[in-house]
């Protein structure tokens, strides 16, 4: 492939992200383990009705790891977690929104995962790989990082937040061979 051919993949790349209903900037890091929205995705097998059922859904982290065990057993802990967390701290979505994705299937409009919320805000101030990626924090102490002025203004929401420290707690640190060279340092 030419350099100059770069550019236009990349574009068609993300168009058909963007027209699968993942984010493009996701799919752009299918090393880091999936977050909570792609892990409700694989237990609803992309069914609009029983996607939009469970954005208008109520539950405890607990509930909803029981939720899940029933409905895909074959997940991992980590995977189950990580789907509880989102769904506890995110769900119920308004009637609206969940109208329009049981209408559309389209859970870009399901509130950004953990993963998402990382790979959206983390990497453009320092390394994504020594700043995030190897980072071992628990839940607060992740939390505890929006503490420091220069992540006080980064423009998330306090569930947002939240979300971003339940993934991270759960899934990072990532193993040092898990990342591909071209992102480490």
């Amino acid at each position: 492939m030419r350099r100059n051919d770069l550019p236009a993949t990349a574009a068609f790349a993300a168009l058909i992200c963007v027209a699968a209903g993942v984010r493009s900037e996701e799919a752009a890091y299918p090393f880091m383990p999936p977050g909570g929205r792609t892990i409700l995705l694989e237990i609803v097998g992309g069914d609009p009705k029983a996607l939009a059922e469970a954005a208008l859904r109520k539950a405890s982290a607990t509930d909803w790891a029981e939720w899940a065990r029933t409905r895909e057993p074959a997940l991992s802990d980590a995977a189950r977690d990580t789907f509880a967390g989102y769904a506890a701290l995110n769900f119920p979505v308004a009637t609206d929104v969940a109208t329009a994705i049981g209408e559309t299937g389209d859970a870009a409009r399901l509130p950004r995962d953990g993963k998402d919320l990382a790979i959206a805000q983390c990497q453009f101030c320092h390394s994504f790989f020594t700043g995030y990626l190897m980072q071992d924090r628990d839940e607060t102490s992740w939390r505890g990082t929006f503490k420091a002025p220069f992540h006080a203004e980064i423009p998330m929401t306090e569930a947002e937040r939240n979300t971003f420290a339940h993934y991270s707690a759960i899934n990072m640190p990532l193993k040092f061979t898990d990342v591909p060279p071209e992102l480490r340092f």
